[in-house]
C-alpha cells in the first residue's frame, strides 16, 4: 500500500526557516540531492522530480537561533527503495557528512543536520507486510543500522540527486504536552495513535502507516513556543484528497476551539505548541 497518495492523507510539503538561503541551497542540492523548482529572494521550492514540491526555505528577515523550544525535530524524506538508500549512504560517504543510523523495524533511517542544525531523517520502509502489531500498536525499535547488509543493495550507478518517486515521509515534531498535541491530531486532524513510548513520545498516522506526525517532549515539558523568526519549522502541509475531507478537518478543529485562518493559500491552524499545520486538498 502508498500511504503518501490518494486516498492516503498525508505530509505533502515542509517549509523550514534558515539563516542563509545560499547557503542552504548548497546544502539541499549538493549533500541532499533536492532539485530546485524556484528561488525568489529568500524563499526557495525544492523538490526530486522537478516539478513536486516537497520542501520550502525561508530566510526570515531576522533569523534567530532559540534553544529547547517546541518546533522541528526532523523531517523524514523517504526513498522508494533499499538500493537508493544504499546509493545515498555511499554518496553522504564522498562528502565526508557526518550521520546516525538507526533500523526502527519497519524501516532504516539515516540522520543528519542541514547548516542551521534542522533535523533531518532519510529512509526507506519495509514492506508493511513485515511490520509487527500487538494488538493496536506497530512494533518500532531503535537499533544499530546494520550498513553492510544496506550498502549490498547497491546498483553501482552513481547518486545523480534524488529518486523522482522521493515523498515527505513523515514529520517529527518537539511539543509542550504530549496529551495536548495527541488531542489535536487525532480529534482535530483525524490522525490515529499507531504507537506510545509512554509519556514522552507519540507516533500518529492514516491508514496504519507508522507515522505521518510524531511528538516528543524531549526539550522539556511546557517547553516554550519559538519565535516566528526561530531557524526551524515555519509550517507544514497536511494534504486531504477532497474538498469534503478539508471542509471535515477544518469543521472539526474549529468545534473543538482551536483557531483556523482562512487564507489565500488555504487554511491555517496550528498545534497547541505553535506548530503550524496548511490544511490543504
Amino acid at each position: 500500500m502508498n500511504f503518501h497518495k490518494e486516498p492516503v492523507n498525508n505530509v505533502s510539503e515542509v517549509t523550514i526557516n534558515v539563516s542563509n538561503i545560499e547557503k542552504s541551497l548548497d546544502f539541499y542540492q549538493e549533500i541532499m540531492g533536492f532539485k530546485v523548482i524556484s528561488q525568489i529572494g529568500n524563499e526557495a521550492e525544492l523538490s526530486a522530480d522537478g516539478k513536486t514540491t516537497l520542501l520550502r526555505l525561508v530566510k526570515p528577515s531576522n533569523p534567530m537561533n532559540q534553544h529547547r523550544t517546541s518546533g522541528l525535530y526532523h523531517f523524514a524524506i523517504l526513498l522508494p527503495k533499499r538500493s537508493d538508500l544504499a546509493a545515498f549512504i555511499k554518496h553522504l560517504a564522498t562528502k565526508d557528512v557526518r550521520l546516525g543510523a538507526s533500523d526502527h523495524a519497519v524501516s532504516e533511517a539515516l540522520y543528519l543536520d542541514d547548516p542551521d542544525g534542522n533535523g533531518i531523517e532519510v529512509y526507506r520502509d519495509r514492506d508493511p507486510e513485515e511490520w509487527v502489531w500487538n494488538n493496536d500498536e506497530v512494533h518500532m525499535v531503535t537499533e544499530p543500522l546494520n550498513i553492510q547488509e544496506v550498502l549490498k543493495t547497491d546498483t553501482g550507478e552513481l547518486f545523480n540527486g534524488l529518486p523522482e518517486d522521493t515523498v515527505m515521509g513523515h514529520l517529527h515534531l518537539h511539543v509542550a504536552n504530549i496529551e495536548d498535541a495527541v488531542h489535536f491530531y487525532t480529534e482535530g486532524l483525524g490522525l490515529d495513535i499507531i504507537l506510545r513510548f509512554g509519556p514522552q513520545a507519540a507516533f500518529l498516522g492514516f491508514d496504519q502507516y507508522h507515522h505521518h506526525i510524531a511528538v516528543n517532549v524531549w526539550n522539556g515539558v511546557g517547553a516554550p513556543r519559538p519565535d516566528k523568526n526561530n531557524i526551524s519549522l515555519n509550517y507544514y502541509v497536511m494534504k486531504y484528497h477532497t474538498a469534503e475531507a478539508v471542509e471535515k478537518t477544518v469543521n472539526n478543529l474549529r468545534e473543538l476551539g482551536y483557531e483556523v485562518e482562512d487564507t489565500p493559500e488555504g487554511y491555517f491552524s496550528e498545534d497547541p505548541s505553535g506548530n503550524r499545520v496548511l490544511i490543504s486538498q
